[in-house]
């Protein structure tokens, strides 16, 4: 081996330590993050509901966000929508068919920053369909705790058409319009603690 190539590793194995330490993993605290929907009901209001159980991880680095690797996974059974009736109707063949398609997934593609806010873009399957969505989101803050964890809040918004994803069911009102509107709003508020930090804190 040349002096060059030599030098060359050398300053690999150097740097390798850097390259380490800078990117971590985030996962969600549940506790304090919620997964939300809004879809229109009856022509005249707004039914809400939320997701109970899931999971988010975050790998990156949060001095350049650009290059996080995010992916979710949401427990389609969990729906909540304070009516157990109507969340059991959900939860069927009409609607997301949770018995055949447990699981609603996202894996991140890109990250890109716009002005203070970030525009993610990632592959969301749901129904046994993917798609590739964009979900614009902020970060909200970022703290260490007595612990020493390092916790970063972020909120997303986004719009999805359920018919996309073969959830169609619907129902036609005698004076027109119809039961279930096709746009649904989804608000994601997450509360993300760094992994690395936690482990550190808890030696």
């Amino acid at each position: 081996m040349n002096s060059k190539k030599f030098l060359s590793v050398c300053l690999i194995f150097f740097m390798l330590p850097f390259f380490i330490i800078a990117v971590d993993e985030f996962q969600v605290d549940p506790v304090h993050s919620s997964i939300n929907f809004k879809v229109r009901h009856m022509m005249v209001g707004k039914v809400r509901g939320q997701f109970k159980d899931f999971n988010v991880t975050v790998l990156g680095d949060l001095a350049d966000l650009t290059k996080a690797k995010v992916e979710a996974k949401i427990k389609v059974a969990s729906l909540d929508t304070k009516d157990p009736k109507r969340d059991e109707h959900l939860r069927s063949e009409d609607f997301f068919f949770a018995e055949k398609f447990p699981d609603i997934a996202f894996v991140s593609k890109s990250v890109e920053k716009k002005d203070e806010q970030y525009l993610l873009k990632g592959s969301l399957t749901m129904r046994g369909v993917t798609k590739e969505i964009e979900i614009p989101f902020e970060v909200l803050g970022e703290i260490k705790n007595a612990k020493g964890e390092v916790r970063v809040g972020i909120e997303a918004n986004t719009k999805l058409n359920r018919i996309d994803y073969g959830v169609k069911w619907n129902r036609t009102l005698d004076k027109g319009g119809v039961v279930v509107g096709n746009e649904v709003d989804i608000e994601i508020l997450l509360s993300l603690i760094s992994k690395a930090q936690s482990k550190k804190a808890g030696e």
